[in-house]
């Protein structure tokens, strides 16, 4: 059994200056007890909840007397996940609740392990009913039936503890098994290294550059033909002149 001491709180006290102190502001209410505020050690609470969770029934011991509940809500700081606020539902007696229980898959599914299926968990939580004290912590789901990839585990299937009722839907798929498809993988055909067409490095001399080349040497080369030409004529000239000066002389 797991208990938990409380004390009925000051309302004029501010929540701040409570959780200053070490202590928790909570309240703890049910279908025939009015909302009752109290407070509860930081240390106390955090050590019980971790046995408790929010499925397991804790005893408040206090002025009230003692208060069966089960820890119905946390509220926590968003950045130092320190806990702000607890809510407590009292029950009855013979009071049955409806909770959502975590599921744990245990054994070992023969399509996974021996043909390479992948397991596939449709539900995490199973919605079941009971009361308070036969509340399970969570809930067993055998997976050794799985042997075939069609093969499949729904809720009607699950055993569950005694006292404990089956709120989920009969036919929900609890597990399954995927069969992993192959993945066709296409052939790339191999190029044709003879259609390669290889580039040459260094410049190539293009089209007419040749001619033009040739074209400049011949005008180069009529160039000087005619100045040897014209330097034979100047001579020639100048050389008919002086022999004339020469025999006027005489």
């Amino acid at each position: 059994m797991i208990s938990l001491a409380y004390e009925k709180r000051d309302t004029k006290v501010k929540p701040h200056a409570l959780r200053k102190g070490g202590k928790i502001p909570a309240v703890f209410y049910g279908r025939k007890r009015s909302a009752t505020s109290i407070e509860v050690l930081e240390k106390a609470f955090e050590k019980a909840f971790a046995k408790s969770g929010e499925n397991e029934v804790v005893t408040l011991h206090g002025a009230e007397g003692d208060v069966p509940a089960l820890v119905y809500e946390v509220a926590r700081h968003p950045v130092s996940g320190a806990v702000e606020h607890i809510d407590f539902y009292a029950f009855e007696a013979g009071q049955k609740l409806a909770v959502k229980v975590p599921i744990e898959f245990a054994g070992i599914a023969p399509a996974v392990k021996e043909k390479g299926g992948i397991l596939v968990k449709v539900l995490r939580e199973l919605h079941i009913e009971a009361e308070p004290t036969k509340l399970p912590h969570s809930i067993s789901v055998d997976i050794s039936p799985l042997i075939e990839f069609s093969s499949q585990i729904t809720a009607k299937q699950i055993v569950l503890p005694e006292g404990v009722s089956l709120l989920e839907k009969q036919d929900e798929v609890v597990a399954s098994v995927y069969e992993p498809k192959e993945e066709k993988i296409e052939e790339v055909a191999a190029p044709d290294l003879s259609q390669i067409e290889v580039v040459k490095k260094g410049k190539e001399p293009k089209d007419g550059e040749e001619e033009v080349a040739g074209t400049e040497e011949k005008a180069q080369t009529g160039g000087d033909k005619k100045e040897e030409k014209v330097a034979s004529s100047a001579t020639r000239r100048g050389g008919g002149k002086e022999g004339k000066k020469d025999e006027k002389k005489k």
